[in-house]
């Protein structure tokens, strides 16, 4: 078996080929292009090894060569943490000393003493690396929403406060078209209620019996700002919700998309019953686990990438609990986002809670230990490919509760 080690760029990577002997063969660089990804493939011919007899260990499964060497048929492709070879590097030099030379061999050299602390990566189907790009977009446009409506609250505080308590929030586009329609105080203030109701149908509303409600809070006195400030501010006020507008449904559209891929998937009616999921953390969940099974052999596999076990630090009498920093962030986020929407659906995550949350020392911590045990239950079904059922889920608690005769 040959072990090799890429310590990849955007522009270029370097690359150790070593025997399990810990010999290096020989090492090069190519560049991130067709004509660099194919030295690669001459180098491992000219070794005289086929693809399968190659072992292949790289920090990222998110890469253009990735992509290239499962399609050359290597199946035995190791995504190993930034985390780890940070760590290993003082196995070779205590100076700290690093480069990307340096680390391509540390990487072949991991594969062949440790492999077995990892498991190989295989690509997942065309439907669930779609779906993990649709969920990666749309999380992407909910913090750009936020970050532009943080924004355009803020200029129409500075001078037009009325806009912002219109409708029930400016993530909203009835709120976004009326910014934009309406820029000034003056404007909304010359508005009839038939006017108001005449924009809000064209404009497909449909909440047509808040209109009396909505026009009430535009009528209400609000603090007035000077012309020169008006002025000042209406232009940015209009791009802004302008721009808004387009990312709301974007997102939309988004959501719409992800719901009809998951609908499709083999995996759907898992991630569909898990209470408190909905629309778009069941397809982020599912995205998560991916198709390999083998991936995540235990649950402590899930729980260790999603972030919410801890990690103990332990020496003679001293044990201590620290907080998991080395984890997949989005997956933590999206973890706790689940158990918070559990509460309002799920009986058992509900007592959970009650008994959690006095131990622990804040809501997060509380939210990360019920995920926690989320993650467990999700990957018992994931890995038995059976639905949640919330009435079996208490009565398996409640039989392992009894005490034994």
């Amino acid at each position: 078996m040959i072990n090799i080690g890429i310590d990849w760029s955007e522009t270029h990577h370097d690359i150790c080929f070593m025997n399990d002997a810990g010999a290096v063969i020989t090492r090069v660089t190519v560049p991130h292009s067709p004509d660099g990804f194919l030295k690669l493939e001459t180098t491992r011919q000219q070794l005289g090894v086929t693809a399968n007899e190659c072992r292949v260990g790289l920090e990222t499964a998110h890469n253009l060569l990735i992509d290239f060497l499962w399609a050359k048929g290597y199946s035995q492709v190791y995504v190993i943490p930034p985390s780890v070879v940070k760590g290993t590097r003082g196995r070779y030099r205590q100076s700290g000393a690093r480069t990307d030379e340096s680390d391509a061999p540390l990487l072949a050299d991991v594969l062949r003493t440790d492999r077995t602390r990892f498991q190989p990566w295989h690509p997942d189907d065309a439907l669930t690396r779609q779906m993990r790009v649709k969920v990666s977009l749309h999380a992407y446009l909910t913090q750009q929403t936020t970050r532009f409506s943080n924004r355009l609250r803020a200029v129409l505080v500075r001078y037009y406060p009325a806009a912002t308590q219109v409708f029930s929030g400016l993530k909203t586009q009835i709120a976004l078209h009326f910014v934009q329609e309406f820029p000034t105080p003056q404007a909304a203030a010359a508005l009839s209620f038939t006017q108001f109701r005449a924009f809000a149908k064209a404009h497909g509303y449909t909440r047509r019996a808040e209109l009396p409600v909505c026009f009430a809070r535009l009528q209400q006195a609000q603090p007035e700002a000077d012309p020169t400030t008006i002025a000042i501010y209406q232009d940015e006020a209009v791009a802004l919700a302008s721009v808004l507008l387009n990312l709301v449904q974007t997102q939309l559209t988004v959501a719409r998309e992800l719901v009809t891929l998951f609908e499709l998937h083999p995996d759907y009616p898992i991630f569909h019953s898990l209470p408190g999921a909905g629309a778009f953390l069941g397809p982020a969940l599912l995205v998560k686990f991916g198709n390999d099974r083998v991936r995540f052999p235990m649950p402590a596999s899930v729980q260790a990438l999603a972030g919410t076990c801890p990690v103990t630090d332990r020496s003679g009498k001293r044990r201590i609990i620290k907080f998991r920093q080395s984890c997949d962030r989005e997956f933590r986020r999206i973890a706790q986002q689940w158990a918070t929407t559990s509460l309002r659906e799920s009986a058992w995550a509900q007592s959970y809670w009650q008994q959690a949350r006095p131990r622990c020392q804040s809501d997060s911590h509380a939210y990360r230990c019920l995920a926690n045990r989320w993650l467990a239950i999700a990957w018992k079904l994931w890995q038995a490919r059976v639905p949640y059922d919330e009435d079996y889920h208490l009565q398996q608690r409640a039989a392992h509760s009894k005490p034994r005769a």
